[in-house]
């Protein structure tokens, strides 16, 4: 015999996804662990075989001798290669390439290096772009021309830094992303956020997290989704450069040690955890996830208007909420009699209407015995 299946660590909360590289395997991970991932990809990568500026930069890489080149990603220096091969210049840019001192920035782009017959000068330990320029730096560059492989974002700190140090730097934009070319989902995803029916947002580049800022201004929502992001929503960001567009405009992030997809997922799950407040109320036990409560052990499903009702109760848990408060919680306010409503699915949903109690003439409360683990929602 059997007991219920257990609920998995993700399941009750919604995470909407803007990637465009790599959105599927972020989503798999987290869909694993329960979540409902929505996707509304706010950039798109220019396919590198039509790419004018990365045809021009390995033109001009070609036409001299060059000292070194660093390859920032393994997915870009093959398809940097593949691109050459396609323009009929493959075998001139390993020619080149083999004439020259190459740095790797981690495992993964060392392999690229290795599998296409080159071997590199020097890849760091730390696998961190910041200890190839200490290289660098230090061996000196003065009068050197070199080559920057980049991976769908700038690395203006980078390129500066060997530029003030004498050198001439040609950049490779690999993977370089413009907006989307359809933008009704990343408008949609946006709406989500607003009407609470996306508790996280994970993001893996600093280009996808300003074209998602630069369609809510557009539109006139930045403001409201720059408050939300900064007070209900999860916002995780893979490494310091991608929450460089959110950290401008004061939005709270979290990131996890290593900048790995996986770690980013684990980092999400462990902060929602971190935020899902555990109640006592009338003699059941209660978890607040985003879009569900967990009653005695058991899923309930809650929609957006109801759910914002409970956490505005579970905020001052055991004491009256006025319904002109509670007014103010419902996603994009509403009349009183709103709240009424939402005070009625909110019970059916939880399955016993006794959790939830009117106090004639000033409002409602929950009926709690106790509160653990996050002291709000």
């Amino acid at each position: 015999m059997t007991g219920e299946p257990a609920i998995l660590p993700l399941a009750g909360f919604s995470v909407g996804i803007t990637a465009a590289r790599r959105a599927e395997e972020l989503g798999a991970l987290l869909v694993r662990k329960g979540a409902t991932v929505r996707y509304g990809p706010a950039i798109r990568i220019v396919p590198l075989a039509d790419d004018t500026e990365l045809h021009t930069a390995t033109r001009r890489l070609l036409a001299e001798p060059v000292d070194a080149v660093v390859a920032t990603t393994g997915i870009g220096f093959r398809g940097w290669m593949e691109a050459a091969e396609g323009w009929g210049v493959g075998e001139e840019l390993l020619g080149r390439l083999r004439q020259t001192s190459l740095l790797t920035r981690g495992p993964k782009a060392k392999g690229a290096v290795r599998a296409v017959g080159l071997s590199e000068k020097y890849s760091p330990v730390s696998e961190s772009n910041a200890e190839v320029l200490q290289h660098l730096l230090e061996s000196g560059v003065s009068g050197q021309r070199l080559a920057v492989q980049l991976h769908g974002e700038p690395l203006p700190y980078f390129v500066d830094s060997l530029r003030s140090a004498g050198a001439e730097v040609i950049e490779i934009p690999v993977y370089r992303w413009v907006g989307p070319a359809d933008p009704g989902p990343l408008d949609r995803l946006i709406d989500a956020v607003l009407d609470g029916s996306i508790d996280a947002m994970p993001f893996t580049s600093a280009p996808a997290a300003a074209s998602m800022l630069a369609m809510a201004k557009r539109t006139g929502r930045q403001a409201a989704l720059v408050d939300v992001l900064s007070r209900r929503v999860v916002v995780a960001c893979v490494g310091p450069i991608t929450a460089g567009p959110l950290a401008a405009f004061g939005i709270p992030t979290v990131q996890p040690e290593r900048s790995r997809i996986g770690a980013l997922a684990r980092t999400l799950g462990q902060a929602l955890g971190d935020r899902s407040p555990r109640l006592r109320v009338a003699g059941r036990d209660i978890e607040l996830r985003g879009q569900a409560a967990i009653v005695d052990g058991e899923l309930r499903e809650v929609a957006p208007a109801p759910m914002a009702v409970l956490r505005a109760l579970a905020e001052q848990p055991g004491r009256v909420v006025s319904r002109r408060r509670l007014t103010a919680a419902l996603p994009g306010g509403g009349e009183e009699h709103a709240v009424e409503t939402a005070i009625g699915r909110l019970r059916t949903s939880l399955g016993e209407g006794s959790l939830v109690q009117t106090v004639v003439k000033r409002g409602y409360r929950l009926a709690v015995d106790r509160m653990e683990g996050a002291e709000s929602a």
